[in-house]
């Protein structure tokens, strides 16, 4: 097996007819031999129906199911777990990402490259989610050092090998992308085309997005932890200096230059009571992780995984 497409689907089933409509003929025109791992992350309507509708007469078609829902990067490393290609691309089902761009990935594959990261070239999305985008992107990689230009786009690509490192990390709630980079000896960006979603709304709301931006900070970097020691030695040294300038102020005129002190008090209790909100915070957010981390809960449970094509294919569970 050359290549292996792995696409998440949670209740796309409004969106299946036309990904696989354009996606078997991208892949049949390849010269060599491909798989399409579609793993159901607990969808509630006809998602895993459908996709063995589809495998009785494309024996190419691979399904993994899980028992529930998981969360995306959890059935993205079930595919990973379960997929047979030496090359392995991701995409998502709502067609945002067109299939017609894997050949331009599979061409990187062929030019040496184990890690084929991807920016959405003309994206169609709301002026307010690009901006946001861009503002976040760009605050993640001077946080975390994880040198992307678009850390939120599903189609790339990966090596078996990077594909294994990243199966084997047995992280909770990690950002594949940001940490396949950490396991790459080649890694290239390329620009991809990108659509309106076909059918069905957005599984990422701007909640999510947060969490997934929390998740990209907390996991790859401890940059936050420096910029509050050091923000917590810049609120000392101002709390020392307005001091000495309010006591010198008191001596040289009297208490009723700075209204008796009380608004000066409930300034400074206001300043440094909301640092240690945030501090407290974050450090429970580092805490957290490291609870799920020592637990060493499966990050997935697979119901069944069917291969029509081939019984004696192996199965990866969680």
């Amino acid at each position: 097996m050359q290549l292996s497409i792995v696409i998440p689907l949670y209740n796309e089933e409004r969106n299946i007819p036309a990904l696989f409509a354009r996606l078997i003929p991208v892949c049949a025109a390849l010269p060599f031999p491909w798989e399409i791992v579609c793993v159901n992350d607990g969808s509630k309507d006809k998602t895993p129906a459908l996709i063995r509708d589809w495998a009785k007469k494309h024996p190419q078609i691979v399904l993994v199911d899980f028992v529930r829902n998981f969360g995306q990067h959890a059935a993205v490393t079930a595919g990973f777990a379960n997929a047979r290609g030496e090359w392995i691309i991701t995409l998502d089902a709502d067609l945002q990402n067109p299939p017609e761009e894997i050949p331009n990935l599979v061409a990187q594959f062929q030019a040496g490259h184990d890690l084929i990261n991807t920016i959405r070239r003309d994206r169609q999305d709301t002026w307010f989610r690009k901006t946001a985008s861009k503002i976040t992107n760009k605050i993640v990689r001077n946080l975390s050092g994880i040198k992307l230009n678009d850390f939120g786009c599903m189609l790339r690509g990966y090596s078996k090998q990077v594909a294994d490192q990243v199966v084997r990390c047995r992280e909770n709630r990690t950002f594949i992308p940001a940490l396949a980079t950490l396991f790459a000896a080649n890694p290239v960006e390329i620009q991809v085309a990108h659509a309106e979603r076909a059918e069905g709304e957005s599984k990422y709301p701007l909640s999510k997005l947060f969490q997934l931006q929390l998740d990209l900070i907390t996991n790859f970097s401890v940059q936050p932890l420096r910029l509050l020691f050091i923000a917590g030695i810049g609120f000392a040294a101002l709390g020392f200096i307005l001091g000495g300038i309010l006591l010198i102020g008191r001596l040289i005129y009297d208490a009723h230059w700075a209204g008796d002190g009380a608004l000066t008090v409930l300034g400074f209790l206001l300043i440094f009571v909301g640092a240690q909100f945030f501090a407290l915070g974050l450090v429970g957010e580092y805490v957290g992780r490291i609870l799920l981390q020592v637990r060493l809960r499966e990050p997935w449970v697979v119901k069944t995984v069917e291969r029509v094509g081939d019984s004696r294919a192996p199965v990866q569970d969680g």
